[in-house]
């Protein structure tokens, strides 16, 4: 079995020191190692963005895909061979702006893949400008006197699309994050794991000091029950979206592999699909 140092490879991140996406990498290679993978069972699909890096960070299959579109790439990947376990990783810019319709539907679409969105609050690689996870006030570059417009809450988003694994955490909780992310490949369906990941460059403001004194773990909430939908709701929208762990989590809802028409357990990959030669011309004449 895979060991956390087989997920290594000699590519040294370029992060800035102090930045969370390191903990959130270490996050994922441990969690590998953890539930039994092998590096050639996984894969890692990411955006752009400073949390685009990642995917060539791991020793495992990666793909760099463009801004805001890692969840497709992601779910061609599975569609196609099922047996990986595939893990997309972007920015809350790239997940949350431009890539946004993907999220949503990627969402409710329940497919079996692991969403972890690095989330700074800021636009990090572009040198800091306001994201869609800046709070109403945030003054950046784009924003000098002050952002006029609210913050979107992943939770929230979440959970009002249909989601069914709902999860979020703290980088410097490496070893809750590890959790998380462990249960979310276990899941079997869609699973979203926001993590606040300080940018110690550009986000003055959302530090590692103020989400420490400002988030609340939901197990420290009394009688939270994370496959309560509703109460997931309240009480996130009563903590300003700031709760980690388990949040939310639907067992009963199938992911959206299994409910294909003609699905296969074994993946497109290793499924003979050749048409003969007659199939071929039957199905040349049906678009005559």
């Amino acid at each position: 079995m895979a060991t956390m140092k087989e997920f290594r490879n000699n590519v040294k991140p370029n992060w800035c020191p102090g930045c969370g996406d390191f903990s959130i990498q270490a996050a994922i290679q441990r969690a590998a190692a953890n539930v039994g993978l092998e590096p050639e069972n996984l894969a890692v699909v990411s955006g752009i963005g400073c949390s685009g890096r990642i995917s060539g960070y791991i020793n495992c299959y990666g793909f760099h895909g463009i801004h805001g579109r890692s969840l497709p790439i992601a779910q061609g990947v599975k569609m196609a061979n099922r047996e990986l376990t595939v893990i997309a990783a972007g920015g809350d810019g790239d997940g949350f702006a431009i890539g946004m319709g993907h999220t949503v539907h990627a969402i409710r679409r329940n497919m079996n893949i692991t969403y972890i969105v690095m989330d700074n609050q800021i636009y990090g690689l572009t040198k800091g400008q306001t994201s869609p996870r800046s709070a109403t006030g945030f003054v950046t570059k784009s924003t000098p006197a002050g952002s006029i417009e609210s913050s979107i809450s992943p939770v929230e988003l979440a959970l009002s699309v249909g989601a069914t694994f709902v999860a979020q955490s703290f980088s410097s909780d490496l070893k809750g994050l590890t959790e998380l992310i462990e249960k979310g490949i276990q899941h079997e369906g869609f699973s979203l794991i926001n993590v606040f990941s300080p940018c110690v460059t550009y986000n003055k403001v959302n530090t590692y000091d103020w989400f420490k004194e400002n988030i609340v773990p939901v197990d420290t909430i009394e009688g939270y029950d994370p496959h309560d939908r509703i109460k997931a709701m309240s009480t996130s929208m009563q903590h300003k979206g700031l709760i980690t762990g388990l949040i939310y989590q639907n067992t009963e809802q199938k992911p959206y592999e299994a409910l294909v028409n003609g699905f296969k357990e074994e993946g497109l990959v290793n499924q003979d699909i050749r048409l003969s030669e007659e199939d071929f011309e039957k199905l040349v004449k049906e678009f005559a």
